[in-house]
């Protein structure tokens, strides 16, 4: 992993994919990842609006296999260099940070000791 001096990327050196009209390993796991994103989103939807138990557990264990596809293929991805996060600033991040945590304790129940039950 590096981060350039220059600016605020966090990222590996890529990979070289092949430049032609057929679509590269880099396009089918970006395909890939597009569609586990979307796949995530859709159960997460589902099990919002489920009321049915036993489907349900079903789909909550579909949707965790399918989450942990998505972070495998974002991580080879980021492992290859064909993805690439910017970084932030410590300051801001512990600021959202004191935000995050003064809001669960002054908004959710029991918050004398900052968690929910």
């Amino acid at each position: 992993m590096q981060q350039n001096q220059n600016s605020s990327m966090i990222k590996n050196p890529k990979s070289t994919v092949p430049k032609t009209p057929d679509m590269n390993d880099r396009d089918f796991l970006n395909d890939m990842l597009a569609t586990e994103k979307y796949m995530t989103d859709a159960y997460c939807t589902a099990l919002n609006e489920m009321s049915h138990e036993a489907l349900y557990q079903d789909v909550r264990q579909i949707f965790n296999e399918t989450q942990d596809c998505q972070r495998q293929l974002f991580n080879l991805m980021y492992k290859n260099g064909w993805y690439k996060l910017e970084a932030e600033e410590p300051q801001k991040v512990q600021k959202k940070q004191q935000q995050f945590y003064n809001y669960t304790t002054t908004q959710f129940p029991n918050h004398g000791n900052g968690m929910l039950q």
